[in-house]
């Protein structure tokens, strides 16, 4: 059996009186898409900061292929092989999709303060950069300025952009957030075939691409996870539809 990827036992953290994340414990395998959703407020946000390093929990331990990182600083987390995409797209507007790709892969080579003037002068890196656009389903646009890149196109170089530090897991925060039922089709396609080389860890608010994608999904409500199981098991889980899905209805 695989170990974990990423495992959370008992992550904790308030600020005053409020447990944000109230003993948190999950896992992510490999190849393994781990589907986390929550109303707003449950807590999704922390949750992230702290398996990224952004945020300390206040107890507990973050294991990231079987080292304890939960004390271990966000860059020393994605040297390490984490990846993480943002809710909001971090991308150099003016710049091609290839530079921006090419910027990452030269970051990860370790060159953060000379990739300016030297991301575009060598070959392999404009080769990697290439590769993975069209891993991401950008392939012919590679010359393309960002600003003129459609609003699923940067979710897509986004990805990308993780992609190019080389990581054995993905955190992925709202990847469908704004994209129209196409984008949102043609990313679920995406994830599903990014799958076998990576675990992901995929917190969305679009439950139907979590159903389609997820091979366990965490229900995460006040802080705590309330239930794990497959995207059957939530569906009909009755705890779930009282302490989620239900509050729609009210």
């Amino acid at each position: 059996m695989n170990h974990a990827l990423l495992k959370l036992e008992d992550v904790r953290k308030a600020y005053g009186a409020l447990a944000v994340t109230d003993g948190v414990s999950l896992s992510v395998n490999p190849s393994e898409i781990h589907g986390l959703i929550g109303p707003n407020g449950a807590g999704k946000t922390t949750l992230v900061g702290q398996i990224s390093g952004l945020i300390t929990p206040d107890s507990g331990r973050i294991f990231f292929k079987d080292s304890d990182i939960s004390s271990v600083p966000a860059s020393s987390r994605t040297r390490m092989g984490m990846g993480r995409s943002f809710q909001i797209t971090s991308i150099f507007g003016s710049m091609s999709a290839l530079e921006n790709v090419a910027l990452a892969v030269k970051a990860k080579q370790g060159h953060c303060f000379q990739f300016w003037k030297a991301a575009n002068q060598y070959r392999e890196v404009q080769n990697t950069a290439a590769h993975i656009l069209s891993t991401v389903g950008l392939g012919g646009l590679e010359n393309t300025p960002c600003d003129e890149l459609g609003h699923g196109e940067l979710r897509q170089l986004e990805l990308g952009i993780a992609l190019a530090a080389e990581p054995k897991l993905l955190v992925l925060d709202e990847p469908m957030a704004g994209l129209s039922p196409v984008e949102t089709r043609q990313m679920v396609e995406l994830l599903t075939k990014l799958k076998a080389s990576y675990g992901i860890l995929l917190i969305e608010h679009d439950m139907d691409a979590v159903f389609a994608l997820a091979d366990r999904i965490s229900v995460l409500v006040a802080g705590k996870v309330v239930f794990t199981g497959t995207a059957e098991d939530v569906r009909n889980s009755e705890l779930v539809q009282r302490a989620y899905l239900g509050d729609d209805d009210e």
